[in-house]
């Protein structure tokens, strides 16, 4: 394999911010502030996600930031920053870098949901 998902993710690593769950339940009130699960559906089905989160699937969000795409959200458009996370922090660090190259101001929040629970900080269930 030319390029594995350890290269991947310190390439990632060295390109986008990371914040721990406090500094993102620090941001969690903030209007300029938008956290975005990139996790399956069924996982958020099964876990809940982070209060006021936006989902956005992994698989889809290329297609749902770009605003020349059918399936574009708005939210997307807005200027805000977007704390990107999944369940243990490796996808969203992905997924943020990719967001990031398409010019959202992004982060990453280390140790994904898993973290954010251990931490015992907000959760919701999905609707």
């Amino acid at each position: 394999m030319a390029v594995g998902i350890k290269d991947l993710m310190e390439e990632a690593r060295a390109d986008v911010r990371s914040i721990t769950v406090e500094e993102a339940n620090a941001l969690r009130d903030d209007p300029e502030t938008v956290f975005v699960d990139i996790r399956d559906v069924r996982e958020l089905e099964r876990d809940g996600l982070v209060a006021g989160a936006r989902h956005a699937p992994r698989g889809m969000l290329e297609f749902w930031i770009d605003p020349d795409s059918p399936y574009h959200k708005p939210y997307f458009a807005e200027d805000k920053t977007f704390v990107f996370y999944c369940a243990s922090g490796w996808r969203s660090l992905l997924a943020a870098q990719v967001a990031q190259r398409m010019g959202l101001r992004c982060a990453s929040m280390e140790g994904g949901f898993g973290a954010w629970c251990k931490a015992e900080l907000p959760t919701e269930t999905r609707d």
